[in-house]
């Protein structure tokens, strides 16, 4: 009788990990970029996506190496003391590197590094916890979803999934309808699991993505210029280091 594929075990042993030889790799990784190009920006980033930050990359690919990724190793790369750092100054840079930032090796004059970066935005959905930007409120009537140009009624089916996430619906002619406005968020509040996934469903995008550029290094003088970030795009640098492996995984592309 052959042998039953639910039976089979499988080890966590199997799962790959990040090697010592890995990080070493991609320390001298980071250290060869820090010699082949003039200047290492460090950069945080508004309403993380891996999507976009793969763009950012493709865009620059031809002019600028991108590493995102555990800071730890992205400071060890360029030294954290003045008798460790790489090249002069470095260390300077490497004592800023704190939570979820990157860092971007190019020639590119600053002028045309910051322009560019000022222009690159993506509006996102928003994550349970962020700060909603403006106070979203649904009119009474069909529930509509902004997906498509012009919006549609949901269909429904799609009602008992409005009526979990805080809707007071009936069906009218096959239609989810509310009776009366629904505020779904307010400006200046932070957002619910709930209220996140309703607003994903609608199609609300709250969030931006960017790239913030927070200092930078110059190889020809070893000195650091140190930059304020927006604020009105919220930067995810207080994250901790390495609580992510998708995004050690980055460094490496």
């Amino acid at each position: 009788m052959p042998r039953s594929k639910r039976s089979k075990l499988v080890s966590l042993t199997q799962v790959s990990k990040k090697t010592r030889e890995h990080k070493n790799a991609l320390i001298e990784e980071v250290q060869a970029n820090a010699d082949k190009y003039r200047y290492c920006w460090l950069f945080g980033v508004g309403s993380m996506r891996n999507t976009h930050l793969k763009t950012v990359r493709k865009l620059w690919k031809d002019s600028a190496r991108i590493f995102f990724g555990r800071g730890a190793v992205m400071a060890k790369g360029i030294g954290t003391t003045p008798e460790e750092e790489h090249k002069p100054g470095l260390h300077k840079l490497a004592q800023l590197i704190k939570g979820q930032v990157g860092l971007l090796f190019t020639d590119s004059e600053p002028s045309e590094v910051t322009e560019w970066f000022d222009d690159f935005k993506q509006p996102e959905f928003a994550r349970a916890g962020n700060i909603a930007t403006r106070t979203v409120i649904l009119p009474a009537g069909p529930v509509m979803q902004k997906h498509s140009d012009p919006p549609e009624p949901f269909p429904h089916n799609e009602d008992p999934q409005l009526r979990k996430l805080g809707l007071t619906t009936t069906m009218n002619r096959g239609v989810p309808t509310l009776h009366a406005p629904h505020k779904i968020c307010e400006k200046g509040k932070p957002l619910t699991a709930e209220q996140a996934q309703l607003l994903k469903l609608i199609g609300e995008r709250l969030a931006v993505f960017r790239v913030s550029l927070l200092a930078r290094w110059d190889a020809t003088t070893g000195g650091l210029v140190q930059m304020d970030p927006p604020a009105d795009i919220p930067l995810e640098v207080e994250a901790a280091d390495g609580e992510d492996d998708e995004e050690e995984a980055d460094m490496s592309e």
